[in-house]
C-alpha cells in the first residue's frame, strides 16, 4: 500500500464514528476534568451504563429511546452514589473509588448470576436490529468516498451522522454553560477550591452537578457504541478506555470546547496512521506487536506534548499553568 492509502485510510478513521463516539465520551470527560478539576478514571464505567442501558432495552424490546433513558438514568445513579460520598474529600479518593467502581461494575456485569439481565460473558447481540436504528436511515445503499481507500457504506454514513450531531449537540451546550456564571464558578474551583468555598460557593454541589452532566454525555458515547456495533460485551469496557479518553482530552486541549473534537480526530489519525505505515509499508508485524508498538509511539508523543506544549492544541498555556497551582 502507498502513503496515500495509509494516509486516506488514517483519514477515514478520524472522520469516521470511532472518532466521533470518543469525540462525545471526552466531552463529557473534558467538563469534569478539563473545567472543574474532577480526576475521574472511571468514565468507562459511564459509557458501560449507556450501553447496557440500550442493550437491555433492545434484549426486551422497549424501544431505542427507552434505551437511552435506561443508560442517562443509570449514568445520574451512578454519579451520585460515587460523587455525594467523595466529592467532599481530596482529589485522589474519587480518581481510586471511580477507577475501582468501573472495573467492579465490569466484573459484575461478566458474572454469570447477571446473565439474564446482561448476558454475562457472552454480552447482548442484536441491538441494531431490534431498536431500528438505522431505519431512519435515508442515505442510499452504496459506497461514498475517493477510490478505495478512504469509502463509507450508507450504514456507517448513518452512524457517524448521529453520534457527530449528538457531539456538535454536545459541544454546544457545554459551550454556553461554560460561558455562563456556573461555568465560571467551575473554573475558580479547578483553580482554587478553597477561595470558591471563601466566596460562599457551595463547591460540593458545583462538582456534582459536573459529575452528572459529564457521566451523562458519557452514557450517550456508550449507546452509540452499541448501537454502531450492534452488540455489548465486558471485554470492551476496561481502564485502557479511559486512558485513551483522558489522551484526547488532553491532546486537543483540556478546558478549551472544541479540544475534545480536535483531539479524537488527531488520536485516531496518528493512531491508524502508525499502524498502516508498520504493516504495510515499513516491515510486517504481528497484529499484537503492531497495537503495542502505535500505543507505545502515542505515549511518546503525548510526553512530548506535555514538554513542549502542555496545554493541548488549542489549550491557553496561562490557563494551564493556572489550574496547575
Amino acid at each position: 500500500m502507498s502513503w496515500l492509502g495509509v494516509f486516506l485510510l488514517a483519514l477515514q478513521t478520524a472522520l469516521g464514528f470511532p472518532a466521533a463516539s470518543y469525540a462525545l465520551a471526552a466531552t463529557g470527560l473534558n467538563l469534569q476534568f478539563g473545567y472543574t478539576g474532577l480526576s475521574n478514571f472511571g468514565m468507562v464505567a459511564f459509557l458501560m451504563m449507556g450501553a447496557y442501558g440500550m442493550a437491555i432495552s433492545a434484549d426486551r424490546g422497549w424501544g431505542i429511546w427507552v434505551g437511552f433513558a435506561l443508560g442517562i438514568t443509570a449514568a445520574v445513579v451512578l454519579a451520585l452514589l460515587l460523587g455525594i460520598p467523595t466529592l467532599r474529600l481530596r482529589a485522589d479518593y474519587l480518581s481510586v473509588v471511580t477507577i475501582a467502581t468501573a472495573e467492579i461494575l465490569r466484573l459484575v456485569i461478566a458474572a454469570r448470576p447477571s446473565a439474564d439481565l446482561t448476558g454475562a460473558a457472552r454480552g447482548i447481540g442484536g441491538l441494531s436490529s431490534n431498536l431500528g436504528f438505522f431505519k431512519p436511515n435515508f442515505i442510499p445503499e452504496g459506497s461514498y468516498g475517493i477510490g478505495d481507500d478512504f469509502v463509507f457504506n450508507s450504514r456507517q454514513l448513518w452512524s457517524m451522522l448521529v453520534c457527530w450531531t449528538l457531539v456538535l449537540l454536545a459541544t454546544l451546550l457545554i459551550r454556553a454553560w461554560v460561558r455562563s456564571p456556573w461555568g465560571r464558578v467551575l473554573r475558580a474551583i479547578r483553580e482554587d477550591e478553597d477561595a470558591a468555598r471563601a466566596l460562599g460557593k457551595n463547591v460540593v454541589v458545583y462538582k456534582l452537578q459536573s459529575f452528572v452532566i459529564g457521566g451523562v454525555i458519557g452514557s450517550l458515547a456508550g449507546a452509540m457504541i452499541a448501537l454502531d456495533s450492534g452488540s455489548v460485551g465486558p471485554a470492551r469496557w476496561i481502564a485502557p478506555l479511559t486512558f485513551a479518553l483522558y489522551t484526547v482530552v488532553i491532546l486537543g486541549g483540556a478546558g478549551t470546547v472544541w479540544g475534545p473534537v480536535v483531539g479524537a480526530v488527531v488520536y485516531w489519525f496518528v493512531l491508524d496512521f502508525a499502524d498502516g505505515a508498520l504493516n504495510n509499508l515499513w516491515f510486517d508485524v504481528s497484529d499484537t506487536t503492531s497495537g503495542a508498538f502505535r500505543l507505545t509511539l502515542m505515549g511518546i508523543g503525548l510526553m512530548l506534548l506535555m514538554v513542549f506544549r502542555p496545554q493541548g492544541i488549542l489549550g491557553n498555556k496561562k490557563e494551564a499553568f493556572a489550574s496547575a497551582r
